[in-house]
């Protein structure tokens, strides 16, 4: 039986009691649970009944499946163990964005089709890639079947919406630079006074490498003698916003590709360059692992500042305004251009999906058949 014991902390009075909540079935030992911080007598008391009811109901310590929200919040804490903190960030993100405010108040065993499809179609309105959030929103479906709160998905059974009026892949406008625009692009950004953000463009033009590779990259990485760069790393963002270095987990991606002589010259230029500016700021850039894309206090340069970079040169001289992710797809089509193999350009830019090189691959041989006709005219002439 349990019993209302007082108790003083810091000068106050207090009351707390500890009740007898039955026996882990793991070990047959008994367990007790204790509660304390009441101000009254009277507040113990409601508490101590509450606590016997569940206990006599069978609820006490059992999580709470009833709705969507409840059975996500253990999904995620499981899931949190299976991928990159990155990885954990984004998804986390897609769910608080989308996919919680329109399910979280939901009993899951009361989500049918209807209700499903009118989530997915809402989403086909508003986004773009509404088939990875449905994919999502399924998942923690599933996880309902895993704990045994539901015996069938719905999600799976929706319709997916299929936007009729949009242009075939292969038609729609492809962004990125041809070879004279990229041409144009680094001789503008060879102008202006900031040398890093040169070799950063022009190391992300000749590579193909990832932005986030990049900014990851040590001198370590880098081999002037061979005229090699080693790519194993990435930089991401992890929780509470933070940069961290994180090591692929594919190993398509981790990769020593071949670099031309000029970009390697230019990169060596900037080493040089980089150990005089910062030596006056009091860092030394000789440390083993030194980044060679610092910002001011030689740590992590933020990502969000090549966007910032690059459209400054893009606006300035008006050039066509591409991201700098796309740079990366420039570098894949002018590979294609060049006479490259599909496998070797899949190699080099470490994609472990083909479809991702075929769909620019698409592109190019486009081109080539635009140029083939325009050939066989001009031969022909009558």
């Amino acid at each position: 039986m349990a019993t209302i014991q007082s108790y003083t902390k810091n000068n106050k009075k207090f009351y707390k009691f500890q009740i007898y909540i039955g026996t882990d079935p793991l070990t047959g030992k008994r367990l007790k649970t204790t509660r304390s911080g009441f101000c009254t007598k009277k507040q113990a008391q409601l508490a101590l009944s509450r606590l016997q009811l569940e206990i006599e109901r069978g609820d006490f310590g059992k999580k709470r499946t009833d709705t969507y929200q409840d059975v996500y919040d253990l999904w995620i804490e499981q899931y949190k163990n299976t991928v990159q903190e990155s990885t954990f960030v984004k998804t986390t993100g897609i769910f608080k964005t989308h996919i919680l405010p329109a399910m979280s108040d939901y009993k899951v065993d009361k989500i049918n089709v209807q209700v499903c499809q009118k989530h997915v179609n809402e989403w086909f309105n508003k986004l773009k890639k509404f088939r990875m959030v449905k994919a999502y929103a399924s998942k923690i479906l599933d996880y309902a079947i895993t704990l045994g709160v539901i015996t069938s998905n719905p999600m799976k059974l929706v319709t997916m919406p299929v936007n009729i009026e949009q242009p075939l892949e292969e038609d729609a406008e492809v962004n990125f630079y041809t070879r004279e625009e990229l041409k144009v692009f680094l001789e503008c950004f060879e102008k202006e006074s900031n040398f890093k953000a040169y070799t950063l463009f022009r190391l992300l033009a000749y590579s193909g490498m990832r932005k986030g590779e990049a900014l990851a990259l040590t001198w370590n990485n880098i081999n002037f003698k061979d005229n090699e760069i080693r790519i194993n790393t990435a930089l991401s963002r992890g929780e509470n916003n933070r940069l961290y270095i994180k090591t692929t987990k594919r190993k398509s991606s981790i990769r020593t590709i071949k670099m031309d002589k000029k970009t390697m010259d230019i990169l060596n230029d900037w080493k040089k360059k980089q150990k005089q500016d910062y030596l006056v700021l009091g860092y030394n850039t000789l440390k083993p692992k030194q980044l060679v894309f610092n910002n001011e206090r030689n740590e992590f340069l933020q990502p969000t500042k090549t966007r910032k970079w690059i459209l400054q040169v893009q606006k300035k001289y008006n050039l066509k305004q591409i991201s700098t992710h796309k740079l990366r797809h420039t570098h894949c089509s002018l590979l294609f251009e060049a006479g490259a193999s599909l496998k070797e350009v899949q190699d080099r830019l470490g994609h472990s999906d083909v479809k991702t090189t075929m769909d620019i691959y698409t592109h190019v041989t486009k081109k080539a058949k635009d140029e083939a006709i325009q050939k066989f005219v001009k031969y022909m002439d009558f």
